[in-house]
């Protein structure tokens, strides 16, 4: 039987070798003891496990579930039977439980387990991934909102949980029931949330209901909806984002009787390009009963504790068609055979392959980097909260909460930024190869390239994730410049006065990063002493305008310098890894250069331009 995990050297050598797996076996016991080699074997029969299903019970019926179409019936969404039965397997598989703890009845895993998982499923079909995460994921939301809020009880002494605000709906979402989505896009607000009209309303005895209309929700047709919604019209001190509240809302409820109480309308169930195995719809609330999340204009804040989460997975999700493309492409090319040889032997198709097999492997050690580094801040901010302000132990935990907090902040944005990106062009080259066949429905290419045209749109655009790399970057550089001249004085000795060739390219793609950076902080600086206004306020929204014209072009050079630094710490621990490392290195530095180039000489011309269209 074919195998997802088992067929893939490079996924293997993570769960195999390079995951810290008992510091997150710990931590996901709340600091408490664990026997490590049966935990962490624990994790690789569930990932072999998927990667069997993935492979046997799902990829054989991609071309099934890209066929068949959801409709709604009597109010209700009716899925076409070959998804149904993917999820029914699911259920039986127990999959919507990985990563909730066992006093909920789930698996206890790691994140990292649910993030590697989302990749062995996307392989096979993109669409399946996307609703298996609303449940799992949306179960854990309800947990970590829980606990932020203060209404989930924790023993740190025996390492559990005691309690928690929606165990029942939790304990729903694990028997496969039932799942929930978030709700935040409308017809005027995408990335905009500022503009978001949905409303929420709070009666005499406290209760609260919602009323608006949400598009583009996916898996909007399940029972529990976290809706963001403006509660601003009724508590005057909240204006704009402050204005924003988070609320649990049940689309229905289900009687003893059988029959249903519907509290908000599916609306419709949209028409996609692809991902037509995952239901998208329009939904209404109409004085709809909400449960508040949190606090009164903390939805914006709430909507940011889960969104690192959303947008790793949106990589590993990324990952998945990436490796289906290559794997569909590199098969097409050894079997092809033109002008005598296999196309795959050919000079450019050969290069074409090498290329995608090193991007792949490049975004996998960001990927598993910042869900590590994600799990791990999220898990210690879990203890803390739980742990007394005068434990003795708190200072150090802290520190090193923010430390991985900090490398979340940084690797995240990137690698939305450029997995999405890289699934469109690994699934167009995907095609490519594949020649006048590509473009045919048979073969499938042309299935993944319209799958991968959603990814760099949803979970923050890929514009949305450069500008938010390039703000905390040059805001960074802001709070302490000395230190950052510093380290840009530093990297330009390393990067032309390293005596080996290959620890001196890399020293110049991250001195290219670091320069790069400084050449557009002169250009804020040199534009906000133009325009005449206080060196000692700045506004990233209008005083970084010269910087986030390249943000793009900045973000691909951190990313790529990111990739390094991870590869480069692979190949000092695990000496196999170095091939990787130079096969990387060998594409990013002429990548380097001309993006350093572009940064560097970008011209103000269309930001002029933008000055007379707004005067």
């Amino acid at each position: 039987m074919a195998n997802y995990l088992n067929d893939n050297e490079d996924l293997r050598f993570y769960v195999d070798q390079a995951i810290d797996w008992k510091t997150l076996a710990e931590n996901a016991r709340l600091g408490g003891p664990v026997d490590v080699e049966s935990t962490v074997q624990n994790y690789r029969d569930i990932l072999e496990l998927v990667g069997e299903f993935s492979a046997d019970e799902v990829a054989p019926y991609s071309r099934e579930v890209d066929e068949q179409e959801a409709v709604i019936e009597n109010g209700e969404v009716v899925i076409p039977a070959r998804v149904g039965e993917i999820f029914e397997r699911m259920k039986a598989l127990e999959l919507h439980g990985l990563c909730i703890p066992e006093e909920l009845g789930g698996m206890n895993c790691p994140l990292m387990v649910y993030a590697l998982t989302g990749e062995l499923l996307a392989r096979s079909e993109v669409s399946v991934m996307t609703h298996w995460a609303f449940h799992g994921g949306m179960a854990m939301a309800m947990l970590i909102y829980s606990i932020d809020e203060g209404s989930t009880e924790i023993d740190l002494e025996n390492h559990c949980l005691r309690s928690t605000r929606w165990q029942g709906y939790i304990e729903e979402i694990i028997a496969g029931t039932s799942w929930g989505s978030m709700d935040i896009t409308e017809a005027h607000a995408g990335s905009d949330m500022a503009q978001l009209r949905t409303k929420a309303d709070r009666d005499e005895d406290g209760n609260w209901t919602v009323t608006g209309s949400k598009i583009f929700i996916s898996s909007g047709h399940g029972r529990f909806h976290f809706v963001v919604a403006r509660t601003d019209h009724s508590e005057g001190e909240h204006k704009g984002l402050n204005g924003l509240s988070l609320f649990l809302v049940p689309a229905y409820t289900d009687h003893p009787d059988g029959t249903r109480t519907r509290h908000a309308t599916v609306d419709r169930v949209d028409e996609k390009l692809g991902h037509h195995g995952s239901v998208t719809v329009q939904i209404s609330f109409e004085n709809s009963p909400a449960e508040l999340v949190g606090k009164v204009g903390d939805g914006f804040r709430n909507m940011l504790l889960i969104m690192n989460n959303a947008r790793i997975n949106v990589g590993f999700e990324s990952l998945g068609l990436m490796e289906a493309a290559y794997r569909m492409a590199k098969a097409y090319a050894a079997d092809r055979p033109t002008m005598g040889k296999a196309i795959d032997k050919h000079e450019l198709v050969a290069d074409m392959l090498d290329e995608m097999r090193t991007d792949i492997q490049g975004l996998r050690a960001l990927g598993v980097t910042a869900a590590f580094n994600e799990e791990m801040s999220q898990r210690l901010q879990i203890r803390l909260k739980a742990m007394a302000s005068d434990d003795p132990g708190r200072a150090a935990l802290l520190t090193e909460m923010a430390t991985y907090k900090s490398y979340s902040r940084l690797t995240t944005p990137l690698i939305k930024f450029l997995s999405a990106e890289k699934a469109v062009e690994l699934a167009r080259r995907n095609m490519q190869i594949h020649g006048g066949s590509g473009y045919m429905c048979e073969y499938g290419a042309e299935k993944l390239l319209r799958d991968s045209l959603v990814l760099p749109i949803y979970e923050g655009t890929t514009q949305i994730q450069a500008l938010m790399a390039t703000k905390d970057h040059l805001g960074a550089i802001l709070a302490a410049p000395g230190r950052f001249l510093a380290r840009l004085g530093s990297s330009w000795l390393k990067a032309w006065l390293t005596p080996t060739r290959r620890r001196r390219s890399l020293a110049q793609i991250r001195w290219r990063a670091l320069h790069a950076q400084f050449a557009l902080l002169r250009k804020v600086v040199w534009a906000k002493w133009r325009s005449g206004t206080s060196m000692k306020h700045w506004d990233p929204k209008t005083d970084f305008a010269p910087a986030l014209l390249q943000a793009e072009n900045l973000s691909g050079l951190l990313v790529d310098r990111v990739i390094l630094d991870i590869l480069e710490a692979q190949a000092q621990q695990f000496p196999e890894r170095q091939e990787l490392l130079d096969r990387y290195l060998e594409r990013a530095e002429p990548r380097s250069r001309h993006l350093h180039e572009k940064v560097c000489r970008g011209s103000r011309r269309l930001l002029d331009s933008l000055a007379e269209q707004a005067a």
